[in-house]
């Protein structure tokens, strides 16, 4: 039943259009058009209000023909840099750009299976529940779409969420994270002629740095200092350096314990820096940049995928990220969401790719999912 052809075609379409992360007009009227011409009732919440972006979350509707809790279908609409002009390549079965930007299956590849998936159900007038699609925006800058998503549109309990690597695995657990900003306030003075009357902030926070472990903490558990900001010409001291970094972990307790141990390094550099008459600041932001998901493995949307896999002769294994997706906010909100691969690899580099028979593979096993949640069975 699959057009593989209809397949390729329509991913190499989407690819083409420009859509980095609040930039998604274009590809969201193309999909609402496509959308509305298979029967769907189709709106657009405000969260592009929200994010700064140009459209909001693209959310629609299909009444199934058997009566059946609804569920959900999602991918985000936006892509990284550098995402435009996207140039993609077919050959021998696998997609990639012409080396100079992302190719973008992250997460087109996502809305080329669903709309397949969407084609197939009507062209063979198969019996399916009540579907949602929900594409977002921003997912890419901090889950933003989701994050300002309008759940009174949506009437789905549970769904899939197609954005991950391993078409043969479902993500039922990701960390909590928590967004670090971190300001360093010292004084500055000319570095040649009066040195002694400045303090120096890079230094200090250099001090700090120098203390903590970075990378991975522990199998739960990472840590990121990824930016570092400050000063403005080799002859002053610099009286002001900002740090940005990240604290990700799957338990709480530990997420809390390595912040506060980052928190503690930069207190303790700042005691070692005052001299009683000048004394540096620290200012430390915290900001819960997603939370964590914990679907139990005996969980509907689990097993129905499961079983799903079995009929088609396949094993689905049930996978740990330690990245944060849309499924991270849809779960704090109630939502189940089972998270699956679409076979992209290398994603957010120009080496970026993934295979025809990888996407084909997503199709068939949602397909399969559909035919028993809405057999009842």
């Amino acid at each position: 039943m699959i057009n593989q052809d209809r397949l390729r075609d329509k991913f190499i379409e989407l690819v083409k259009i420009d859509s980095v992360s609040k930039h998604e007009n274009t590809i969201a009227l193309n999909l609402a058009e496509t959308l509305k011409q298979m029967g769907a009732e189709v709106v657009f919440d405000h969260a592009g209000k929200a994010c700064g972006g140009d459209t909001g979350n693209l959310i629609a509707k299909f009444h199934g023909n058997v009566d059946v809790k609804p569920m959900f279908l999602c991918g985000h609409m936006d892509t990284v840099e550098p995402g435009n002009n996207v140039k993609p390549i077919f050959e021998k079965g696998i997609f990639r750009s012409d080396g100079t930007t992302i190719l973008g299956s992250d997460d087109k590849s996502a809305l080329a299976i669903i709309l397949e998936i969407l084609n197939i159900i009507f062209e063979n007038n198969l019996n399916h529940p009540p579907i949602e699609i929900i594409f977002t925006i921003c997912e890419e800058i901090g889950l933003l779409g989701a994050k300002n998503l309008d759940l009174s549109l949506i009437d789905s309990k549970f769904g899939y969420i197609f954005d991950s690597s391993n078409t043969d695995g479902i993500v039922t657990k990701a960390p909590t994270a928590n967004r670090l900003t971190i300001k360093v306030f010292g004084k500055a003075a000319h570095s040649g002629s009066e040195p002694e009357k400045g303090i120096n902030a890079l230094l200090i926070a250099s001090k700090a740095i120098s203390r903590l472990k970075m990378g991975r903490i522990d199998h739960e558990t990472t840590c990121n200092l990824g930016i570092i900001k400050g000063g403005i010409a080799t002859n002053i001291i610099p009286d002001l350096v900002e740090i940005n970094g990240e604290v990700r972990s799957h338990d709480e307790k530990k997420l809390d314990a390595v912040t506060n141990t980052i928190k503690d390094s930069f207190l303790k550099a700042q005691k070692e820096f005052c001299d009683g008459a000048n004394i540096p600041e620290i200012e430390f932001l915290v900001d819960n940049d997603f939370p964590k998901t914990d679907i139990p493995e005996g969980n509907y949307v689990v097993t129905l995928a499961q079983r799903a896999a079995e009929n088609l002769g396949r094993k689905l294994i049930i996978e740990t990220s330690g990245g944060g997706a849309d499924a991270n906010i849809l779960y704090s909100k109630g939502i189940m969401p089972g998270v699956i691969g679409t076979g992209m690899k290398e994603v957010h580099t120009v080496n970026e790719w993934i295979s025809l028979a990888d996407m084909v593979k997503t199709v068939e096993l949602t397909l399969e999912i559909i035919k028993i949640h809405t057999s009842g069975k």
